[in-house]
């Protein structure tokens, strides 16, 4: 895990003010006994995680969409091409929000502000290195040349609300 002690104080906090302020209903689904400590949740976030990226367009509509993520410092990244419709929707409304889901007993739902960077420049080099650890066992030095010939943005999600489930047993 990357986290220092400030960004598990921080998710720590995120977490608590999130849970206190959900309405009743979240507040009896997600009971104190199924959310996840900062620590616990990081820990379980380790690698890629498929996330469900919402945006909005123009005229208001939602739009819903995979991504590869990758959750470190206490934060959510993934990225995708500059002129795709989810960049393009973030560039000019950066309001974002995300769901990595696993099955019915584990889930994490964040909602924020997106920050865009360039992946191969020098703010938040961590995706760049999570996205070449993740594929080059995969597919080999073809990653790595597709990488850097790609035109990615990076996103980071700065989260307004993150709310955890957990049902598992551990």
């Amino acid at each position: 895990m990357d986290e220092t002690p400030l960004e598990f104080e921080k998710l720590r906090q995120l977490l608590d003010r999130s849970a206190e302020t959900a309405g009743a209903h979240l507040r009896s689904v997600i009971t104190p006994d199924r959310r996840l400590s900062a620590p616990h949740l990081c820990e379980r976030l380790q690698g890629m995680r498929l996330l469900v990226v919402a945006t909005v367009t123009r005229d208001g509509r939602p739009l819903a969409g995979p991504v590869d993520g990758y959750f470190f410092h206490g934060s959510w990244y993934f990225g995708s091409a500059r002129g795709s419709a989810r960049m393009r929707h973030l560039e000019a409304r950066p309001g974002v929000s995300a769901t990595h889901l696993v099955g019915e007993d584990f889930a994490v739902t964040v909602h924020g502000r997106a920050e865009l960077f360039d992946i191969a420049g020098p703010v938040h080099p961590e995706l760049r290195e999570a996205m070449l650890a993740h594929y080059l066992p995969l597919q080999g030095p073809a990653f790595a040349e597709w990488l850097k010939k790609s035109d990615l943005l990076g996103a980071r999600i700065e989260a307004s609300k993150m709310f955890t489930f957990y049902a598992g047993a551990d």
